[in-house]
């Protein structure tokens, strides 16, 4: 996919590949993590300090991130410098050497980082929330993995890896920049016209049920100073007619921190959270509708019972007229600051892509927005916002009334 924008002599380029964490193999979690931290240390035609002088001496960038779908490869430089760079990255993603050294010292920042999430009250938090939302469920897999799993990652298991995930039938190439269609045409056919590496079977979505009963679970942390709430919901598809309906009725429940019944109810007129926002993560399978909240561990109860009446309310009485429409305004005037740069308009079509939305997504975007009505976005709340069901997790200096802590 190839966009021209004119603004600036600069190019953004970025590679999605079917690789991220929902495919890391069972009892390997964290591959995915791995490989993108050694992808780009070397490759069969450039060593580490070769890719490193390259990026340097144009002032370009190249980076590699490992998300729940997806592993991307993304690099950006001067059009003048258009093919080289693009060469580059086509070499990172098809050829990447995987060093046995380079394999134990990436390995070792990987787990320094898990060691501080597991620090980290936000983060053990949500890891935990996910983890008891999505059980049985790649979902709820770490995407990091674990300090067990990443040790057990051998060098021949990321090159596995990297065998099955790394095919033409999974990558998307975006090209965003002072660039002509044509100039990338010809970078896409040198770099990866004689690939041809068959793609493994697909791994299938599970269903993903609903939670039926309310679950509380409390990670006991005395030594921080605040405690972390996640509170969520099996929330919906990318793909489900409800989506646009739950991006309103979630942007008014309170996507942006201040903003929203959460934010006026829990932070500004009761002054208990030093944050409180709610997102709603929908992917190729449902992803999670998650509220959190910082808080003093005395607040903590208090914040819950808060959340629970606000979702309540709008579940029981729905939106208001006002709140509708401010909040379909605010989304359809956000989408330009969305795409103010080409790495912004690379993501988005790199999205638009993966979830089967055409080019002309950004078009049409406004319009699914203001067609969403009132009795969508509250018929929507129904469906998603149940305190009954609700799963959730805290962690910090708290300890559940009445419960035994290790």
């Amino acid at each position: 996919m190839a966009k021209e924008t004119r603004t600036t002599p600069a190019v953004t380029i970025l590679v999605g590949l079917r690789a991220g964490a929902f495919y890391d193999p069972a009892g390997r979690e964290g591959t995915a993590a791995l490989l993108a931290r050694v992808l780009d240390r070397g490759t069969e035609n450039h060593t580490e300090e070769e890719i490193a002088d390259e990026l340097d001496g144009r002032g370009a960038s190249l980076s590699v991130m490992a998300g729940r779908h997806q592993l991307t490869v993304s690099a950006t430089c001067l059009s003048e410098d258009f093919d080289t760079i693009f060469s580059l990255v086509g070499d990172v993603v098809r050829r990447p050497l995987i060093g046995a050294h380079e394999v134990e010292t990436r390995r070792a920042e990987l787990l320094t980082a898990i060691l501080q999430d597991e620090d980290d009250p936000g983060a053990v938090a949500v890891d935990v929330l996910m983890g008891r939302l999505y059980p049985h469920h790649p979902y709820g897999r770490r995407p990091r993995g674990t300090l067990q799993t990443v040790e057990r990652i051998t060098r021949d298991d990321l090159l596995q890896f990297h065998r099955w995930c790394f095919t033409p039938e999974g990558t998307t190439v975006v090209v965003v920049g002072d660039v002509d269609a044509d100039t990338v045409q010809a970078a896409a056919a040198r770099a990866f016209e004689s690939w041809s590496a068959p793609r493994a079977l697909e791994t299938p979505l599970p269903s993903i049920p609903r939670g039926v009963a309310r679950d509380l679970e409390v990670v006991t942390m005395m030594n921080k100073a605040q405690a972390d709430i996640a509170y969520a919901f099996v929330g919906v598809r990318r793909s489900d007619p409800d989506y646009y309906p739950a991006w309103v009725m979630n942007n008014a429940l309170g996507q942006y921190a201040l903003g929203g019944r959460l934010g006026d109810s829990i932070r500004e007129k009761q002054g208990m959270a030093y944050y409180v926002y709610s997102t709603l993560d929908a992917s190729l399978a449902e992803g999670p509708l998650i509220v959190r909240a910082g808080v003093a561990a005395s607040d903590v109860d208090r914040t819950v019972a808060s959340i629970d009446r606000e979702l309540t309310l709008i579940a029981r009485d729905g939106l208001t007229a006002k709140e509708l429409d401010e909040s379909k305004s605010y989304l359809i005037g956000s989408i330009p600051r969305q795409l103010e740069t080409n790495a912004d308009i690379a993501g988005f079509l790199l999205s638009a892509e993966i979830h089967g939305l055409g080019t002309d997504h950004d078009e049409r975007l406004p319009a699914f927005i203001a067609a969403v009505s009132l009795d969508d976005a509250n018929r929507t709340a129904r469906r998603l916002l149940d305190p009954a069901g609700a799963c959730i997790v805290v962690a910090g200096p708290y300890r559940k009334p009445d419960v035994a802590v290790a």
